[in-house]
């Protein structure tokens, strides 16, 4: 049996942290003596009767009306039944104490292996019991077939657990029984019950994606007027976009999310703008490494973009893919194998990008590299066009630090009339010519070497003045 004495992280019981250990020890101490009823049951109709009645004795779930930990408001808000409460604590213990789920390798006699019915594996380097979907249904269910099959829809696709990322269902091998595969808990939900906090994502093969964050504000853009009128919109989207579906209703005849290309030249102000998206309303933004993504081997890319898509589901990240047109690209007339698939490929990217229902941005130096497929689904072109005199006047301005002393306006209304330069390279003449200050121990900058990083910075594009 189970040892009943429960050792979850003790702390002061005022914080948050001593409320979640609280709230888990006590829904832990339940979940114990549910599989010790569940266990003794068993064992005695193994041994003794063999009597198919597997009804435990009632042992009600800790009331959480009033229990102000997460856990308890997660319990709360899902209206989480025991039998869902049971199955969330079974994959949840084996991060916050492993060692109750020991009981689960007992060796049976009459074999002289482990109990299938228990079900579970031992993974490569956690040395504890890892729970299946078998394990749950024998604790929820032992031989009653009918609570049995009731509880399958536990592990359905739009279960609350598998819709939201929460309980994840490793298949393993398609060769064998769905009901043998592992069931864990996702990272991101651990750290909700204990911490109350979610894990930011790490950069790594398993999530291709880096978050994208800046300093700057909003006000700190410069965009032409009609592209500065195209992002309100965007705007007005992330703002009320979730009212538009759940209390106009819209959500039956609009399909989810919202769909932008941003195309123009480099440095015109693509990834600066989904950065500041995300700062503006307090969302995530995510970076798609495509190098990390796109593979030459059937099947990879789809693999590795789920894994960022399953991720960010129901996260309302913002999903930004830049340089997009080297996975979102024209397809091409299929003149062999290679070319069906990746035509194929599209069509999964169509169909995922349809379904993701939070703000996606693809951003591509030129709209026509992109393909019509993806372009008719978009609910937004905004062109970013290289700054006229007048928004470069703006950047130029607006881009030297307060602690030097830059030329006058008149100077800079010069240089921003005479030379053509996106916003990025104007950045670029002002951190060069900025070091250049500071290697004089100045701090004022002479129009000459702004002139002089300009030319630089041509001579970087095979341009010259």
């Amino acid at each position: 049996m189970l040892n009943e004495s429960v050792e979850i992280l003790n702390g002061n019981n005022g914080s948050k942290l001593g409320q979640n250990a609280q709230s888990l020890a006590h829904e832990v101490s339940w979940f114990v003596k549910r599989v010790n009823d569940r266990l003794k049951h068993y064992f005695a109709a193994d041994e003794n009767t063999l009597q198919e009645n597997q009804q435990s004795v009632e042992l009600a779930a800790p009331d959480l009306s009033n229990d102000p930990s997460v856990y308890a408001e997660f319990v709360n808000y899902y209206r989480l039944t025991e039998d869902e409460r049971m199955l969330l604590m079974l994959a949840l213990i084996p991060n916050i104490q492993p060692n109750l789920l020991d009981v689960f390798f007992s060796a049976n006699k009459s074999s002289g292996r482990g109990y299938t019915e228990f079900g579970g594996i031992k993974g490569a380097r956690h040395s504890g019991f890892i729970p299946t979907v078998e394990t749950a249904l024998f604790l929820l269910a032992g031989h009653d077939l009918t609570h049995r099959f009731y509880c399958y829809r536990l592990f359905e696709p739009d279960h609350i657990f598998s819709a939201h990322n929460i309980i994840n269902i490793d298949h393993g091998s398609s060769a064998e029984p769905f009901y043998s595969s592992a069931i864990n808990i996702s990272e991101e939900y651990v750290d909700f019950f204990t911490t109350g906090v979610f894990r930011k994502p790490q950069f790594s093969l398993e999530f291709p994606a880096k978050r994208l964050t800046t300093k700057m504000d909003w006000e700190d853009l410069v965009v032409d007027e009609y592209t500065g009128q195209q992002l309100d919109d965007l705007r007005i989207w992330l703002q009320h976009g979730r009212r538009l579906y759940e209390e106009w209703g819209m959500d039956k005849k609009l399909k989810p999310g919202y769909k932008a290309l941003f195309h123009g030249p480099p440095g015109t102000g693509k990834s600066l703008t989904a950065a500041l998206l995300g700062k503006l309303y307090q969302l995530d933004v995510y970076r798609i490494d495509l190098s990390m993504v796109i593979s030459k081997y059937i099947g990879e890319t789809e693999k590795n973009l789920e894994k960022v898509f399953s991720k960010a589901e129901n996260k309302n990240w913002i999903l930004f893919f830049d340089e997009a047109d080297a996975l979102f690209g024209k397809r091409t007339g299929i003149s062999d194998s290679h070319d069906k698939y990746a035509n194929q490929e599209i069509a999964y990217l169509l169909q995922r990008l349809e379904d993701y229902p939070g703000l996606v941005i693809l951003a591509s130096n030129m709209r026509n590299n992109v393909d019509e497929a993806f372009t008719r689904r978009l609910q937004s072109i905004i062109h970013f066009q290289k700054p006229q005199p007048k928004e470069r006047l703006r950047l130029w301005t607006n881009a030297f630090s307060g602690a030097c002393t830059p030329p006058d306006r008149g100077e800079l209304e010069r240089i921003a009339n005479q030379y053509d330069l996106a916003g990025g390279a104007i950045m670029n003449v002002v951190q060069y010519v900025s070091l250049l200050a500071l290697n004089r121990n100045e701090n004022v900058i002479s129009p000459d070497d702004i002139i002089k990083g300009i030319k630089k910075e041509l001579k970087k594009e095979g341009k010259t003045l």
